[in-house]
């Protein structure tokens, strides 16, 4: 019989993603606590966004939708207590920090790496795509920079990152975070409490 730990919820994401900063803080600590098992999905919002007729985030291309998105992240980090400081270019070039965090899924670095990033795009106002930034994060964490960058960009990894990309689309993912738990698929943070829920679900039957 399956325990709570068996259940695997995964988490796409996309550095880049305003919302996806609101999950990635929070949803180790979370999913601790209900003794569920994280799966990282990082992958590039970019030809998602692409595939449906999008040159870049609908934040960016609907004023009214990006004004309130940036009231509404306020709102969001003061409820969280989670720093924010609005990025001057939004959305950040995520490549490198992505093509990393594919070579950390299964390692126990990997959460770390994820909001250390996302700290310095959100609440630092931080570029996270140039090497000397990476390699920053990784430094500051003791792991070995240059051999891990040489790995994320390798012909091999760059294969993997599109074959993630072909899958996100497959899975009819359309923005991030989205979160799969059961064979369901729950878009945004203010989804992931539902996600976690579902998760739980079948065992608090009586």
């Amino acid at each position: 019989m399956d325990t709570k730990q068996d259940v695997e919820l995964e988490c796409w994401f996309d550095f880049g993603s305003n919302y996806s900063y609101l999950s990635v803080m929070r949803i180790e600590d979370l999913l601790r606590r209900a003794g569920l098992r994280i799966v990282w999905r990082p992958f590039l919002l970019g030809p998602v966004f692409k595939a449906l007729g999008w040159e870049t985030s609908p934040f960016v291309l609907h004023k009214a939708k990006g004004d309130y998105m940036w009231r509404d992240m306020e709102r969001q980090c003061e409820k969280y207590a989670l720093p924010w400081r609005r990025p001057t270019e939004f959305p950040r070039h995520s490549l490198l920090p992505v093509r990393v965090a594919l070579l950390g899924e299964e390692q126990p670095w990997m959460g770390e790496f994820c909001r250390r990033v996302m700290s310095r795009n959100f609440a630092a106002d931080q570029d996270i795509h140039a090497e000397a930034s990476v390699a920053a994060v990784l430094d500051e964490m003791g792991l070995d920079a240059a051999a891990i960058i040489a790995a994320a960009r390798s012909e091999a990894n760059k294969v993997r990152l599109r074959e993630r990309g072909e899958r996100a689309k497959a899975l009819g993912i359309f923005g991030a975070p989205t979160f799969f738990v059961h064979g369901e698929m729950f878009w945004g943070n203010d989804r992931l409490d539902d996600a976690i829920a579902r998760a739980v679900a079948p065992f608090n039957l009586s």
